[in-house]
């Protein structure tokens, strides 16, 4: 088994100077925390991946495609792969879980 404490995967992220913090890699799935902090723009690209975010904390707004939804604490959103996606208009800090299938390489 592997269990990890989101207070502590926070704090290596923290260390790191990092965005993102993968903390999982198995064969069929990765997994890592991703932080973006209030009024910080999203840079990231379309994966190859499918992906689930999980939002632990903070709010904003994430765009999939040509679809935009306000995204808090318990928001659960699935990204297919190779379809742009951003998150924007963060108005809180926002703290990530993100799943990906297969694993991200």
């Amino acid at each position: 088994m592997k269990a990890f404490r989101l207070e502590e995967l926070e704090a290596e992220r923290s260390v790191n100077d990092g965005a993102y913090l993968r903390f999982l890699h198995q064969r069929n799935m990765s997994a890592g925390l991703y932080a973006l902090d209030k009024g910080t723009v999203d840079t990231q690209q379309p994966h190859q991946q499918d992906e689930m975010y999980v939002v632990m904390s903070g709010r904003g707004s994430l765009t999939v495609g040509d679809e935009t939804t306000q995204v808090a604490r318990g928001s659960v959103v699935y990204v297919p792969a190779r379809v742009p996606h951003r998150f924007h208009h963060i108005s809180e800090d926002l703290r990530v879980l993100v799943v990906f299938s297969p694993p991200e390489t």
